[in-house]
């Protein structure tokens, strides 16, 4: 049986929940291994739309355990309210369906407090982050005071990790202008969430090395994409995980040896929410037209997308940096009746062209996209079953994205829908290498 990591190779948004949700059929277990509700995954079943933001996309098949590995940032309160509102439609009505990892962080009401008021003293300079405290989490985390779900279900544990960094906590509330929190509130707001996540807290990479080892296959759950990486992507415009490939390990606790492949989201075009530099970025009616088509708008934030061509030196940098093995390829739809499209190729900075991704921020402002243009379809492709069912002119977009990206398209989304997904291979149904 097969483990694979399912990973953005974009900005975030490509459309991994649905992949996910796909793929779920063949697999035991889903695990999310990064990232927190700062993170939003549609899915749409039999005209059913589900918005997720912690509990990983496969918890629409009954039978599938779902984890949440150490590397997430869990805000109890959020986790609780998704769990009630999938319970209320017939869905993890079984305990045993959700595994939380023991070892994540938890998001504190301090840290979204913090996230809010740093971003608003940025003024122009400011990231673009969701406001959800995923930030300052990682960062008490990395400097060693943070809070672990261990932690939040033990009653005088929380309150001692209350009591030790809510000072810290309130003198930067403070000196950024807001109001200090009192110790007493939270610990009483944050006691319902932990009785009730307290039946879901395991050893999670325990959980997951004992059914890997009885031969279940294990799906990974990235959040956000490639270029948002804190290590790889457009630094400082970035989010505040790993969000490579590599991380499926580090934030799972299972050994690299135990991935089997690597398949990369991509959309049909590009789209990024919040600041930063995006080469095809459309400020036009072309824009426009791709935001209304395709919905464009956060499922978390509800912000408008920012839309462009697809951009094939992205492609071929998530490529590079996870070791992807495959593309999957989302909203292809949403490119229906465009007369002409475009791809960019290349890069040209101060006179040259480049053919490799500037992961630095400055620098990839300064790029201009060298784009190649390819004929467009009008036909409607929402009912195509089978590759061979795609107008020419869409394979052939495909078939040229897989020229420059290096990579093979092994699934081609035709519309919203679980089953509306032509699946050229499917690698939980291929021999295990070795």
């Amino acid at each position: 049986m097969a483990n694979v990591v399912v990973v953005g190779a974009q900005w975030g948004d490509e459309g991994k929940g649905k992949i996910v949700d796909l793929f779920t059929e063949h697999v035991s277990v889903v695990v999310r291994y990064q990232g927190g509700n700062n993170a939003g995954h549609t899915l749409v079943v039999d005209g059913e739309t589900t918005v997720l933001h912690l509990i990983p996309s496969g918890i629409l098949h009954r039978g599938k355990v779902c984890v949440i590995g150490n590397g997430v940032v869990v805000d109890p309160e959020v986790l609780c309210k998704e769990i009630e509102k999938l319970q209320s439609k017939g869905l993890l009505d079984d305990p045993d369906q959700l595994v939380l990892a023991e070892g994540a962080h938890v998001i504190m009401p301090w840290h979204k407090r913090i996230d809010i008021l740093r971003e608003g003293a940025m003024g122009a300079g400011k990231i673009g982050t969701t406001g959800r405290g995923i930030g300052p989490t990682y960062e008490d985390k990395v400097a060693r005071r943070g809070v672990r779900v261990f932690d939040l279900i033990r009653p005088d544990r929380l309150r001692q990790a209350v009591e030790q960094g809510l000072p810290i906590a309130n003198a930067e509330i403070v000196r950024l202008g807001g109001e200090p929190m009192e110790a007493e509130a939270i610990l009483a707001a944050y006691a319902p969430a932990a009785e009730t996540l307290s039946r879901y807290v395991r050893d999670a990479a325990l959980f997951l090395s004992d059914r890997m080892r009885e031969g279940a296959s294990v799906l990974f759950e990235g959040a956000q994409g490639t270029l948002l990486d804190v290590d790889h992507g457009t630094y400082p415009f970035v989010t505040s995980s790993n969000t490579v490939a590599g991380n499926a390990s580090v934030g799972t606790g299972v050994g690299p040896t135990c991935i089997d492949e690597v398949i990369g989201i991509t959309k049909a075009y590009t789209t990024r929410v919040g600041e930063g530099p995006f080469p095809t970025e459309l400020l036009d009616d072309v824009g426009q037209a791709l935001r209304d088509k395709g919905g464009e708008y956060g499922a978390t934030t509800g912000r408008p997308r920012r839309c462009g061509w697809l951009d094939a030196v992205v492609i071929r940098f998530a490529a590079r940096v996870n070791g992807l093995a495959g593309l999957a390829f989302t909203k292809m739809d949403v490119l229906t009746g465009f007369e002409e499209l475009k791809i960019a190729v290349a890069y040209e900075l101060d006179g040259e062209r480049i053919e490799e991704f500037p992961c630095d921020g400055d620098t990839l402002r300064r790029v201009k996209p060298i784009y190649e243009t390819l004929p467009g379809w009008t036909e409607d492709i929402t009912g195509c079953k089978r590759y061979e069912d795609l107008p020419l002119n869409a394979k052939r977009y495909i078939e040229r994205i897989e020229e420059l990206g290096r990579v093979q398209v092994m699934a081609v989304s035709v519309g919203p829908d679980r089953s509306e997904t032509i699946l050229r291979r499917n690698p939980f149904l291929a021999e295990k290498a070795g």
